[in-house]
């Protein structure tokens, strides 16, 4: 199949890249020279721009930061709609308001262009394993078009609704995250303020009732897990300013419903202070500097 990727950050790389591998002809692009220079380094082949990489693709996906960038992409001034003929499936992996992808999804269809919005969860890990989870909203025959593209890249895959619905899952799952990350930080540090040690303590809880999927697979102590980002210096994973996005479309999403979120709100304005502190570009982890003793 003749794929367009467009986004090769921290998840879309990868991504992509397992897609090559699984013999799809992959073209990709991304506005960074350096996210360009590590995919094409994989043998991944890389389009001028993006109209470039979208050329006599049947599939176009797009793996970007935000509802602008998204909208911007196919309506703004990259007016990339425009160029995909009647019949086209766009799969959009980013995580972004739901009425973004609606919208998006209602030019798209007065184009003869389907579109579903396909945000992901798993993590840097799970964007190289090739084991993520695709949350999608939109038309079941979408979703089972590109469900041959999506198995190549995930190890789960949820039809949640009609388009936005997908998204909307996914603002709930990682406001939860950012909760979880948030509570598991101040449970380590407060343990290693009393003298245990980050390793002991973090397997007590991980076989307790405290377990959750931080202690699993993503501990914010460094050390604890080597191939987490805590024990990389935070870099790479997600970062703390895009946990900080989702965690705003959540609250604005429960504005809008008259939803109760309070942890979620709790969780919004330390992530803020976190990223107003300097810590923007590290890992959601690192929120973890915010409670540690010294």
């Amino acid at each position: 199949m003749k794929i367009a990727f467009i986004g090769l950050g921290n998840m879309g790389g990868p991504m992509a890249h397992n897609l090559h591998k699984a013999g799809h002809e992959v073209r990709a692009f991304d506005l960074s020279q350096p996210a360009r220079d590590k995919l094409a380094a994989d043998g991944v082949p890389i389009a001028a721009d993006a109209k470039a990489a979208v050329a006599g693709a049947e599939v176009v996906i797009s793996m970007l930061p935000a509802s602008q960038h998204v909208e911007g992409l196919f309506l703004g001034a990259g007016e990339l709609l425009a160029q995909l003929p009647a019949g086209t499936l766009i799969i959009d992996c980013s995580t972004i308001a739901a009425a973004t992808s609606r919208k998006v999804a209602d030019a798209a269809k007065a184009k003869g262009v389907a579109f579903i919005d396909a945000p992901v969860s798993g993590g840097t890990g799970g964007a190289i394993a090739g084991t993520l989870t695709f949350m999608v909203g939109g038309d079941a025959a979408d979703l089972e078009r590109a469900r041959p593209v999506l198995e190549k890249m995930g190890a789960n895959i949820f039809h949640a609704g009609s388009v936005g619905a997908g998204q909307t899952a996914k603002i709930c799952n990682n406001m939860l995250l950012g909760i979880l990350m948030a509570g598991t930080s101040e449970a380590i540090a407060l343990g290693v303020a009393n003298g245990l040690d980050p390793k002991v303590l973090s397997e007590i809880m991980r076989r307790s009732s405290g377990g959750n999927w931080a202690l699993e697979k993503y501990n914010p102590f460094p050390g604890v897990m080597e191939t987490a980002p805590a024990s990389k210096g935070y870099a790479g994973g997600f970062g703390t300013d895009l946990m900080l996005k989702d965690l705003g479309l959540a609250q604005e999403n429960a504005m809008a419903v008259k939803a109760a979120t309070p942890l979620g709100g709790m969780a919004r304005n330390l992530y803020a202070a976190h990223s107003l502190a300097g810590h923007g570009g590290l890992d959601f982890s690192s929120i973890i500097k915010m409670v540690q003793k010294g």
